[in-house]
């Protein structure tokens, strides 16, 4: 499953979600997903505060890939990353090496108490 920004169609995150997770996320308008470490069913942002209000549920032409169209909600700029970051994709490889191209927008200490 793939989280992106409604309005910036930025690439959130990527995330694992089965049928009882998908299901739960069109009926909250919230998005559910299944969390390995968990071992169970996560609302994004149960304790971090930062939820993602579903707009469209999208499926790739060969039905195994799942796209929800969010806003991320519970700080501004919507943080969905669990380091703090607008985004889990804020690694870029520059001349063979992955740097930090995106800010720390709020310390996850602060966020994950």
């Amino acid at each position: 499953m793939i989280a992106q920004e409604a309005g910036s169609k930025d690439v959130l995150m990527f995330a694992f979600m089965n049928r009882e997770a998908l299901a739960q996320t069109a009926a909250r308008g919230e998005a559910v997903y299944w969390s390995r470490s968990r071992g169970r069913l996560w609302h994004k942002g149960e304790e971090s505060g930062h939820i993602q209000r579903v707009h469209a549920i999208r499926l790739d032409c060969d039905n195994d890939v799942v796209l929800l169209e969010v806003t991320q909600l519970g700080h501004e700029p919507g943080i969905a990353c669990h380091t703090g970051r607008h985004s889990c994709f804020f690694q870029r490889l520059d001349d063979g090496r992955w740097q930090s191209v995106e800010p720390v927008l709020k310390d996850p200490e602060l966020i994950y108490r």
